[in-house]
């Protein structure tokens, strides 16, 4: 199965851990009373469905995100509910994911063209000129 079939499936769904706290978002007095802030932990050293190129490519990927248990983490707090914020950190980190992956793109060296060489000598030479008719006035 490759990456973007298991992000497709959510087949890492059955690894992550979750956490709640009060949150400091919206919500008015609700804020004081729910647990609506929600943090996801994902074990990328010890994950079951992960194969070792993938985990060593997340490692690399994610080395300032990881802890010191080799967990990364991801939080949601912009809605009131909480079944909304794990959903969306859910999102987050499928979305984190599916960009850690992502092949770069090779950049093609190009030259410029002789009409874009020529506007470039014709426009520093005009305000070469402008330049040197700044100069003193003999009375």
């Amino acid at each position: 199965m490759t990456i973007q079939q298991k992000i497709k499936n959510q087949a890492l769904n059955s690894e992550f851990e979750f956490q709640t706290s009060r949150s400091s978002g919206p919500g008015g007095q609700n804020v004081n009373k729910v647990n609506s802030k929600v943090q996801l932990f994902f074990d990328v050293g010890n994950s079951q469905v992960l194969n070792e190129q993938e985990k060593s490519i997340l490692l690399n990927k994610w080395e300032n995100k990881l802890d010191n248990e080799g967990k990364v983490m991801f939080q949601s707090q912009e809605k009131r509910s909480q079944l909304q914020n794990k959903e969306l950190v859910i999102r987050k980190f499928y979305d984190a994911l599916s960009k850690a992956f992502e092949k770069k793109k090779i950049r093609k060296v190009t030259k410029p063209s002789k009409a874009a060489i020529e506007s470039r000598i014709k426009a520093k030479k005009s305000a070469s000129q402008k330049k040197q008719n700044r100069g003193k006035v003999d009375w």
